[in-house]
């Protein structure tokens, strides 16, 4: 997977994954049918409760028409049995991730970015810089009540309850890489 600049991550167990990983996270899930504990087939059903619309890739040795079937039906976007090659698996990914929807939020961030003036937008990127008011009125040779102004307007139309959200919210989304170093 490394080879082919997936990064990836691996769980002990289905509850393991449950638990570390909430409804932001993003990516493609790729399991086994039978696993210790919950099985394949009951975390893609609780990964559909928690309103997850993560892709899914089933791995099973052990496939028939109805297990196919029923994974299918609670949104898996593929079914492997094995023995699968390399190959097989990495066609599967990298087809449900560019055919996956995007997330609802994901969705809103962009058309809430999208809103927001070219002005609004640099202060964004100061904000998420982590710069005080005053200095981001310096840099961009603002008055510092205007850059509160475009500050207020940047949390409202961007729906943040606060900058840390905010931020994680353009991270997400890519509007901001996640190494871009802070002042």
């Amino acid at each position: 997977m490394r080879a082919e600049n997936f990064e990836t991550k691996t769980y002990r167990s289905a509850e393991d994954f449950l638990t570390a990983t909430d409804s932001g996270v993003h990516g493609c899930v790729v399991t086994d049918v039978r696993m210790p504990g919950m099985d394949g087939i009951d975390l893609i059903a609780r990964l559909r409760e928690r309103g997850s619309a993560l892709p899914v890739v089933v791995i099973t040795g052990h496939g028939n028409v109805k297990l196919a079937v029923r994974a299918m039906k609670l949104g898996a976007l593929d079914f492997i049995e094995k023995p699968y090659s390399a190959c097989a698996l990495i066609g599967a990914i990298r087809n449900v991730c560019a055919n996956a929807p995007e997330p609802a939020e994901f969705v809103s961030t962009r058309e809430n970015f999208a809103r927001l003036t070219p002005r609004e937008k640099e202060v964004l990127l100061k904000m998420i810089e982590g710069l005080p008011n005053k200095i981001i009125a310096y840099d961009l040779r603002l008055s510092v009540r205007t850059v509160e102004s475009h500050r207020a307007a940047v949390m409202k139309k961007m729906a943040g309850g606060s900058l840390a959200e905010l931020v994680g919210k353009c991270m997400a989304v890519g509007l901001v890489p996640p190494e871009r170093p802070m002042r």
